[in-house]
Formats: structure tokens, sequence, C-alpha cells
């Protein structure tokens, strides 16, 4: 069983940075993809970015590219999702996510593990 606790969340102005944290516990085999999903009211859940964890390999939505950085420590189980520049419409709940096997692909379904997500709201 793994269990992925996010931290980080909260409101900024347009043009600010956060930094989300998705710390993992459980068997690190499950956490070899890992990855960061948002939720907008009334959307639907869209995938933001991806990485292999322990080979540093990284992907990204193009809404996102340029302005979110996806990173991790491994020593600590954790990944990061730092976040820069800011828009409303960046406005979302942020859920980690993580799967044994990456898929390279940001696909809910690819992903068997999910936090309960934290709230980031960009106001303009």
């Amino acid at each position: 069983q793994v269990q992925l606790v996010e931290s980080g969340g909260g409101s900024v102005q347009a043009g600010g940075s956060l930094r989300l944290s998705c710390a993992a516990f459980g068997y690190s085999y499950s956490t070899n993809y890992m990855g960061w999903f948002r939720q907008a009211p009334g959307k639907e859940r869209e995938g933001v970015a991806a990485t292999i964890t322990g080979g540093g390999s990284t992907i990204y939505a193009d809404s996102v590219k340029g302005r979110f950085t996806i990173s991790q420590d491994n020593a600590k189980n954790t990944v990061y999702l730092q976040m820069n520049s800011l828009k409303p419409e960046d406005t979302a709940m942020y859920y980690c996510a993580a799967d044994p096997v990456p898929s390279w692909r940001l696909r809910e379904a690819d992903f068997g593990y999910w936090g309960q997500g934290t709230q980031v709201t960009v106001s303009s």
C-alpha cells in the first residue's frame, strides 16, 4: 500500500510562485512514476507534469511548460512541483499521483495511487 501526502498549496496573486510537495509512504517500487494533476471547478482532471523517480526524466503539459518544474528528493521519497508565473487559470485542486509502471503519459488511468489534493488559488 502506498500513501501520498500533498502539501504547499495556498493563495497567491498572479505572477507569484508556490511549491507543492508530495511525500510518498510505502513500497518505493510503487512510486517509480510520479506525477501531478489538477482539477478546476466544473472541469475534468488534467495532467500537469510527471517524472520517473531516480531517473530525472520529466514530461509537462503544454499549458505549464516553462513555468512549472517537477523535481524529486529520493532520500525523502518526495516529489515537488515548483510553480512560477502563476495565472488565475492555474487555480485548481492539485493532486499527486504514483504508479509502479512509467507510461510517459499524463493520463489518470496510468496512475494507481492518489493523494487527497491541495488547493491552489491564484487571484488576478
